[in-house]
């Protein structure tokens, strides 16, 4: 099996443009075949559990991350022990600082984001430990469709990471161009496990803070920082790897 350790931005492009028409099962084979062992899963929502589970029935070895930025539901808590064990495998937790966690809430509470914009709140307790979890990785997996928000409408299926890696970190979004009914479909014809909160009106589930149901009609982000513009709502995990 070949390693491909690194490759320019312009091979990227033209790789991403050969895989655009491609299942994500194809994308996810190559990315996998390519990268394995440094190339890892990021674990947080529905598409998420749909790409380990077409992971898992392609290799045995696949590496999964999740942040826990110490304010999830108790029903992802839950969730995460849950996919452990159904897919017999483990998820790498990464957690906030304690000092810079602890900095935050004394200078400026436990809500801040309600006045000042999330993207704070977010810098120590996802982006901080998402670089641990990028850390020494050539690639990593999520689950970001193209639907999902304006900012997200030029999603390629892989592209180099600017936000993280030094522009050496190659991304794959295997499920870029899929829709949230094609995920749905998938995850009830395969029997893939879901996070309980779906089934009380959550589509995108994110801190409980900031996350809440959405109605009938309401696009999925809705529930995701309901207090700010459709354009901000990225928490700095992606948002650096959007096309200007």
């Amino acid at each position: 099996m070949s390693r491909q350790i690194l490759k320019s931005s312009e091979e990227i492009n033209q790789l991403a443009e050969q895989l655009d028409d491609e299942n994500p099962q194809t994308i996810i084979s190559y990315a996998l075949d390519k990268y394995t062992p440094n190339i890892s899963i990021s674990f947080s929502g529905a598409e998420d559990v749909v790409l380990i589970d077409m992971a898992k029935k392609i290799r045995d070895d696949i590496s999964v991350f999740t942040l826990d930025t110490g304010r999830l539901y108790p029903e992802t808590y839950r969730f995460i022990e849950e996919i452990c064990d159904y897919y017999n495998i483990d998820i790498d937790v990464y957690m906030p600082d304690r000092e810079s966690t602890e900095k935050l809430v004394k200078e400026k509470g436990l809500f801040s984001f309600y006045n000042d914009g999330h993207n704070e709140c977010c810098s120590v307790r996802k982006i901080a430990p998402l670089k641990r979890a990028l850390d020494g990785l050539d690639a990593w997996v999520t689950g970001q469709r193209k639907d999902q928000s304006p900012s997200r409408s030029d999603l390629p299926v892989v592209q180099i990471d600017s936000a993280f890696g030094g522009g050496e970190l190659v991304k794959f979004n295997p499920l870029a161009n899929w829709t949230l009914k094609q995920v749905w479909q998938y995850i009830f014809e395969n029997d893939v496990p879901y996070n309980k909160l779906h089934e009380k009106g959550y589509i995108s589930i994110g801190c409980e803070p900031c996350t809440r149901p959405v109605t009938p009609g309401q696009h999925e982000r809705e529930g995701r920082w309901w207090w700010e513009e459709a354009t901000k709502k990225e928490c700095g995990l992606h948002s650096g790897n959007i096309k200007k």
